[in-house]
Formats: structure tokens, sequence, C-alpha cells
């Protein structure tokens, strides 16, 4: 493993007045109070949230002492995968054609992926692949629970993360093929022999698009809360927005609205603040990861729905021949559950359901998504929740 990385810093004298910290309590936002369920057994993480010393927009807080980001970073290694496609200079501004800082730049030559590994190498190789959006950071509750038999690894997607984020029409577009060759120039990088994959969310097609091209490289693939029916292809309105002409790229430059209220409002948890803080650097350091959810955005919702329906005729296909197992948070509130027993009860997969998560659900229930990929990959019972 290369040595310890620096991470980004961000330094609160460089953004205007309106956005330096403040120590006024605040009232905790609608959307945030809305998170917690109605009904008697939600439940809430055991930390309190801090909501009275943050960014005037919504609350949080930075420090430049050690930070959980700092931790996450130390972790990882940068792995080189997938060309850098075209030479077109110096990426700019898309609104007032500003040449971009260096976050927003591609590389010379072949992308910078951030990634985590823990257990043995000469373990069993499984891949964990965070969704849309999110980071590998989402993962780090399961890793520890599956490095024992397992070499757990974990990436940030393209412009997701610590990974590079470059400017959208300068070396990469966050189209939805990108992001499917791009993956298997990674896998070759970090796993070049047989895998078992383990995959949530949004991006769950395009692993599948992958998967079926290379089905020799998988034992196992696991999708946890993937969308699977027709209604499944309308992002919720929560994601939609960044998609929009204009809001869009005002709405994905906001650290809160692109990070705590995407993760919180998909499900029924609370986050703690540190963790809170490590989802929004990417987007207090640079506007280069709001450019790129913006871009991925449009790609979604453009793609999304064929993707989604090639998946299904992939999974449904008598040549599908991967062992597979579908995972789902029952209180996942951007994917609708209807539907998705019928499907894998045709194509003849098992569902494992998590009655106390929610689309997030590594970042929900770490730890009992670990303990059932242990339990799905030895081929044992998954005990009853």
């Amino acid at each position: 493993m290369a040595p310890p990385l620096a991470a980004p810093r961000f330094h609160a004298a460089a953004l205007p007045l309106r956005l330096r910290l403040r120590t006024r309590p605040q009232k905790l936002p609608c959307w945030r109070r809305a998170a917690r369920p109605n009904d008697e057994d939600y439940y809430l993480i055991d930390a309190p949230e801090s909501i009275g010393d943050g960014f005037s927009f919504s609350g949080g807080k930075y420090t430049d002492g050690p930070s959980k980001s700092d931790e996450w970073f130390a972790q990882g290694r940068m792995v080189k995968a997938h060309p850098v496609y075209g030479n077109k200079g110096k990426a700019k501004d898309p609104i007032f054609g500003l040449t971009m800082g260096a976050e927003s730049q591609s590389s010379n030559d072949v992308f910078r992926w951030f990634c985590v590994e823990a257990g043995s190498s000469s373990n069993p190789p499984v891949l964990f692949i965070h969704g849309f959006p999110s980071q590998a950071y989402s993962y780090r509750n399961v890793l520890p629970v599956v490095s024992d038999n397992y070499h757990a690894i974990a990436f940030d997607w393209l412009g997701f993360g610590f990974s590079d984020k470059p400017q959208p029409d300068y070396g990469f577009d966050y189209t939805l093929d990108e992001y499917t060759s791009s993956l298997e120039s990674l896998i070759n990088a970090v796993a070049p022999d047989k895998l078992s994959i383990v995959v949530q969310g949004y991006f769950a097609p395009i692993v599948v698009k992958y998967a079926n091209e290379h089905q020799d490289k998988l034992n196992h693939l696991i999708l946890v809360n993937p969308p699977i029916t027709d209604k499944h292809a309308k992002l919720p309105s929560t994601l939609a927005c960044f998609s929009n002409f204009l809001l869009g790229e005002i709405f994905s430059q906001d650290p809160l609205r692109a990070s705590d209220k995407a993760l919180t409002s998909s499900g029924p948890y609370m986050m703690k603040e540190e963790d809170a803080m490590v989802y929004r650097r990417p987007y207090l350091v640079s506007g280069s990861s709001g450019f790129a959810l913006n871009a991925i955005s449009r790609a979604m919702k453009k793609d999304l729905k064929v993707y989604i329906e090639s998946m299904r005729n992939i999974l449904s296909s008598d040549s599908w021949k991967t062992k597979t197992t579908v995972c789902w948070g029952l209180r996942d509130r951007w994917l609708n559950y209807d539907g998705v027993e019928d499907f894998c009860g045709s194509a003849n997969y098992k569902i494992l359901e998590l009655p106390m998560a929610g689309h997030h659900v590594q970042e929900d229930r770490g730890e009992e998504l670990g303990k059932l990929v242990k339990c799905i990959l030895r081929g044992q019972n998954v005990p009853v929740q």
C-alpha cells in the first residue's frame, strides 16, 4: 500500500462571508426533522447531532484539527485506471469561462481513483461499490466485518469523494457508458483475478452491464436496493433537482443539499455530524464535485430507464449464470418495494430483507450488511430478521 496521502485542505476564510462559521444556535432544518419515522420502532444513531455551530446555510462545522475525513483518507491509496480521452487543454468554468482549479482538471493520462482496502490480499477479493450520490466512506462499518475472510475493497467513483473529478467535456463526461468502461479498467487494476461484487443503489445497472460481459470473472453478485422496476427509473426529487437547467448548477454546489440531504432523505436514519462532514468535504474544497454531480444527474435522467430495462433482461436471461442475491432495506424512501419481490421470484433470486435499513443500507446498517455478505459468500443460511 502506498504511503498515507495528504487530504485536500479546506479554509473557511476562502468562503464568502455568508458561508463562514458562526456560533448562533440554529433550528433543525425541516428536512432533517422529517428524516425521523413516525412509527414507534424508529431508531437513531447513538450520538447527538450538532445543529448549533455551523455554516449559515444549514448547519455543520469544520475544524483545522484532525477529522474523520483525514483519518479515512489516510487509510486509502490512489489507483490509476482508465485513460483520459482527448486533449482539450485546461478545463474552464461553463458559466464564466474562467480556468478551473486543479480539482477540476483531468489527470495527464490516466484517472486516479481513491480506494480503501481491508484484509489480506491473499484472501478472495470482494469489491464494494457505493451508490449515487455517496462515497466509499459509506462502507466504513462493512469492511472490518468481512476483512477477516476476504480482501475487501471500496472505491470512490470518478466525480465522488477523493477520486478525480474532471470538468465535463475535459476527459470524462459522466455518461453511464463511460462509467461502465471505466469500471472495467478499475477492476483490472485492483482485482485482476476472479472476485465478488457488492453494489448499492443507482449504479447497480452499470455494474450488471459490466458483469454480463465478464461473467467469467465473477464469483457472486450482491445487489443492494438496486433500481429494478419501471417506477425506479424516475429519480426522486432530491436527486432530480441536480439535473435542472440553471438551478441544477446552483443546487449541486450546496454542500448540504448535495450530501446530507441526499443521504438522510432516502431513509429513516440521522447522521453523526462528524460523518456528515466527510460527505460535505468534497463540495467544500472545490466546485468540481458539484459540476460532476450535475453531469451524472443529467446522465441518469437521460439513460437510467434504458439501463434498468437492460439489467432486468440480463438478470432474467438464461445466459446469466452468475450467482446473484438481492438485499433490500425496507425503509427505502426512494425506491418502492412494490414489484421487487415479483421480479426476484420470477427470476429465482433470493431476496434478503433488512427491516431497519433505508436506501443506503451500508451507511445505515453497516455491520448487519457485512454479516449478510459473509453468509451469502460462504453459502450459509442467513438468520431470519
